[in-house]
């Protein structure tokens, strides 16, 4: 139980279709009661988020407890600080549904002697013979299967996601009804550690003696001017490069070897093949021939037509039919059969 309105109505459903719920909080270390004045999106994990979901709980007449996770979610910070000082731009949503969710979450599950992890995720999960079957949410807007393509078949056989068959707008109408706390409560969508202003200023904290100033690039390699650190940039990125241009120019690469930041016109964004690694296959075994599924290269991604190549050790070659923008190292490539995830893996450099 996050604090907010999906974990809320999805406890109350499971109430109601007749299980023994105990409320869970992840306490993350993150301590702010509200977001920085400029920032405007909440974050979630806060103390009035525990707050929240202890009077959830209550009301539900629940069990309820707060568990230590801060430790654990320093890892998770360090891994997205790491992965920008490698050039690369992380997703921590996944390693924390990964790791925590369905990884520390379960053990404590099984400390409880509960059979599963119940969550909020906008996802369903369906049983196709001998496998579990992760699946798109039925609200195409709110669908967060893509950040839950890492789920193995023993976390995906122990997870719940009661709102997979429902809409976000039919979430807050039954929040309403049964008179939540939370019913009214706005979107957590921010990285939830990310407290300050940006989420490089908090890599400079972090691991600031590692950063260094580099140099702008274009794509014939001649200089353009000096920058920061890499940390600041993402492949795609317009804004805020701090050097101006005669026509729009966007980061087109990131070195951190040389920690040269490349910058070019819009159509050097457009690649039609990549490679993925760490892939989890969820839905078919590691496939020995090449397959065509639909790709979604980030989260608000429209996944495209695609043909994947197995490659030796758990690799795949990704090759769009049409180029696609932006490919970004660190973020996931999940693949899609229509809503059902065939797998994913990780965007190689």
């Amino acid at each position: 139980m996050s604090g907010g309105v999906d974990s809320s109505v999805a406890a109350h459903f499971l109430i109601e279709q007749g299980y023994n719920v105990i409320g869970l909080f992840m306490r993350l270390g993150n301590t702010a009661t509200a977001p920085a004045p400029d920032r405007k999106t909440a974050t979630c994990c806060s103390a009035e988020d525990a707050r929240d979901a202890r009077n959830v709980a209550s009301f539900l007449d629940i069990p309820f407890y707060v568990l230590n996770f801060e430790d654990e979610f320093n890892g998770i910070i360090e891994y997205f600080c790491d992965e920008y000082l490698k050039g690369r731009t992380p997703n921590p949503c996944i390693i924390c549904n990964q790791d925590l969710k369905f990884g520390k979450l379960l053990r404590f599950a099984d400390y409880l002697k509960a059979d599963y992890v119940a969550t909020g995720h906008f996802a369903r999960i369906e049983r196709l013979k001998e496998r579990y079957i992760l699946k798109k949410g039925v609200d195409v807007n709110k669908d967060q299967s893509y950040v839950l393509f890492s789920l193995d078949q023993n976390q995906l056989s122990r997870a719940l996601f009661p709102l997979g068959n429902m809409t976000k707008d039919e979430v807050r109408k039954k929040a309403s009804e049964v008179n939540l706390k939370t019913k009214d409560k706005p979107e957590s969508q921010d990285i939830c550690f990310v407290t300050g202003k940006s989420y490089s200023d908090l890599i400079v904290e972090k691991v600031g003696a590692e950063i260094g100033p580099g140099e702008f690039k274009d794509t014939n390699d001649n200089t353009l001017g000096t920058h920061d650190g890499i940390h600041n940039f993402t492949i795609g990125q317009r804004k805020g490069l701090g050097i101006a241009f005669g026509e729009p120019r966007y980061v087109v690469d990131i070195d951190p070897a040389q920690n040269t930041v490349t910058v070019g016109v819009a159509e050097k964004l457009f690649k039609d093949t990549f490679t993925v690694d760490n892939v989890n296959w969820i839905s078919i075994e590691k496939p020995e021939m090449e397959l065509s599924a639909s790709v979604k290269i980030r989260y608000k991604h429209d996944a495209a037509p695609a043909t994947i190549y197995p490659l030796e050790q758990n690799r795949v070659r990704v090759k769009f039919k049409q180029p696609e923008r932006a490919i970004t190292p660190g973020q996931a490539a999940v693949f899609y059969d229509g809503d059902i995830v065939i797998g994913g893996g990780w965007i190689e450099r």
